[in-house]
């Protein structure tokens, strides 16, 4: 049976482009893990998705993974199925250009076939104590690049 874990993301940046962070938190039964980082020139969504990807990477072995993010970006991506739509024409969006941040989100992609992820959109900046949390990693991140 596969283990179920829970992960929060959220990405920061200061200007976009910008230096930026993110910030995970990934919760197994009674444990709980932050992770943070950041980069000196990036964008938002780059942050987002990075948070995701890391949290992912963290994982040991295919787990069933609730992933929480208040990017409808991200979540949007896989809920609405835009990210197949991609992948069958060609890496293009529906106005026929190039996917921005393809590298992440084939990455993102391949952690996608390890876990089974259920990604659920959450408000930013409300009241969920973990997504501000993850907001509050991303924006002590983005002081290291200032």
């Amino acid at each position: 049976m596969m283990q179920i874990v829970t992960i929060y993301t959220d990405g920061a940046c200061s200007g976009n482009p910008g230096p930026g962070g993110w910030g995970s938190i990934l919760m197994y039964k009674e444990n709980k893990k932050e992770i943070s980082g950041g980069k000196k020139e990036t964008t938002n969504n780059v942050m987002e998705l990075t948070a995701v990807i890391e949290g992912l990477k963290l994982l040991k072995f295919p787990c069933k993974v609730k992933l929480y993010s208040d990017s409808a970006y991200v979540v949007n991506a896989f809920e609405k199925k835009w990210l197949e739509g991609w992948i069958k024409n060609g890496w293009k969006n529906s106005s026929k250009e190039p996917v921005k941040n393809k590298e992440l989100w084939e990455e993102l992609y391949e952690l996608t076939k390890v876990h089974q992820v259920e990604f659920i959109k959450v408000k930013g900046h409300a009241d969920n104590e973990y997504n501000n949390r993850c907001d509050e990693l991303a924006r002590k991140a983005i002081l290291n690049f200032k």
